[in-house]
């Protein structure tokens, strides 16, 4: 492993911003205790999942001070740029936390999450790894445990089979779109919110590739 990826580790290990939890050790977690012992205040939650280094997670922050936002991802070094950056302006309304999506029941309670923001997350072409895909319904079901009844759900990528698969679980699940866009850069060039860059948004459109968005309502709310 490269030298500078284990600083990474060390730094985020130290981190005040950041847990780890991968190794699903029993030890505390912070499940209905983010207001209270965390953020230390009661403004609304808002995640952003396979947040890679944390730009989207970072800028939200920036942008709305009367929100809480916590990065998660599974790659501790890919965490260290978004937790230094929170640190050092300071953004005391960022968290991340290192940890597999599935569990995240295991570390947000009923009604304590906002909204969710997907950035980019990995499509998972192939049929056989579509229940993978963070907008599939097994992760659907998931969000619903710990959303509260009107949250919202936005997903941001550059998969154009992994927009129309969400289009269909939105379709086949009558759920409410809130807001869509099959061209964030040519529909919404000054939209402030969607068009933040994170490092691999920039390379795709360096590609040429098309930005989408959707944001709905997963629950009955």
């Amino acid at each position: 492993m490269a030298k500078n990826k284990l600083q990474k580790f060390a730094d985020v290990d130290r981190f005040h911003n950041v847990f780890e939890y991968t190794d699903f050790e029993e030890k505390p977690k912070p499940k209905g205790e983010w207001h209270e012992k965390i953020f230390k205040n009661q403004n609304p939650i808002v995640l952003e999942l396979a947040c890679g280094k944390g730009e989207y997670t970072v800028n939200l922050a920036r942008k709305y001070p009367e929100k809480n936002f916590i990065g998660i991802d599974k790659k501790g070094w890919r965490l260290w740029t978004g937790a230094k950056t929170a640190i050092e302006e300071p953004l005391p309304n960022v968290h991340f936390i290192r940890m597999y999506i599935d569990h995240l029941g295991e570390y947000f309670d009923k009604d304590e999450v906002e909204e969710i923001w997907i950035t980019f997350p990995d499509p998972y072409l192939r049929k056989s790894k579509s229940s993978k895909r963070l907008t599939s319904p097994k992760f659907l079901d998931i969000y619903r445990t710990l959303l509260k009844e009107k949250g919202v759900v936005h997903l941001k990528t550059d998969s154009e089979p992994l927009y129309r698969f969400t289009l269909e679980v939105i379709k086949d699940q009558n759920l409410k779109i809130m807001d869509r866009c099959d061209d964030v850069y040519a529909e919404r060039p000054d939209d402030p919110i969607l068009t933040i860059l994170t490092y691999y948004e920039q390379m795709h459109l360096e590609e040429g590739r098309t930005i989408y968005y959707v944001s709905f309502r997963p629950g009955k709310g």
